[in-house]
């Protein structure tokens, strides 16, 4: 590990990984629809961090593992704070698709 590695955020490429080995998850991507359209991981939900209410009805169990990512890392931060106010017991940052390596879906 360098010495700067600490000011790195979550990588992305492990959080996909994670959430590829954890059944049931749900990998939640808080980008706009237009951010969306032009790549995503493979497998991810959209649902905006303006909508992210919309999120009880598409994951309804509090308990399902939620993977969150956006661009940069910022919104699902912020999309992290609000899923677990909202009940959600395993939500996880896994950072920005700027820093993603993997294979890209459009």
């Amino acid at each position: 590990m360098g010495m700067f590695d600490f000011m790195r955020g979550p990588s992305i490429d492990e959080g996909v990984r994670e959430y590829r080995d954890t059944e049931g998850a749900v990998l939640l991507d808080v980008r706009t629809p237009q951010e969306f359209a032009e790549g995503r991981v493979p497998g991810s939900v959209n649902i905006p961090l303006q909508e992210l209410n919309r999120v009880a009805a598409a994951v309804p169990d509090p308990a399902t593992p939620l993977f969150v990512y956006c661009l940069s890392g910022g919104r699902s931060g912020q999309a992290v704070s609000a899923l677990q106010s909202a009940g959600y017991t395993t939500v996880k940052n896994i950072g920005g698709m700027s820093g993603y390596t993997g294979e890209v879906e459009r």
